[in-house]
């Protein structure tokens, strides 16, 4: 649902801009659009409770943190 305020202000906004500036702004918003994540309700999930047992679960937990609490600065 669009927001009539903000879709007036956008607007606005997007006069004031050449055209290649308002196809930056309709690339950015598209790139918006598309990075919503889509996922199921946690109600959901509720069937997969309790099935790795307390090992698998430290080694998987074990495996984020390594994997995914590293920052490489260079990598960019």
């Amino acid at each position: 649902m669009i927001n009539p305020l903000i879709e007036k202000e956008i607007h606005v906004q997007l006069e004031k801009l050449t055209l290649q500036q308002q196809i930056q702004v309709l690339n950015f918003a598209k790139s918006l659009a598309g990075t919503m994540p889509v996922g199921v309700p946690g109600k959901d999930l509720l069937q997969f409770a309790g099935t790795l047992s307390p090992e698998e679960a430290k080694e998987m937990l074990e495996a984020i943190e390594e994997g995914c609490g590293k920052v490489d600065l260079n990598e960019w």
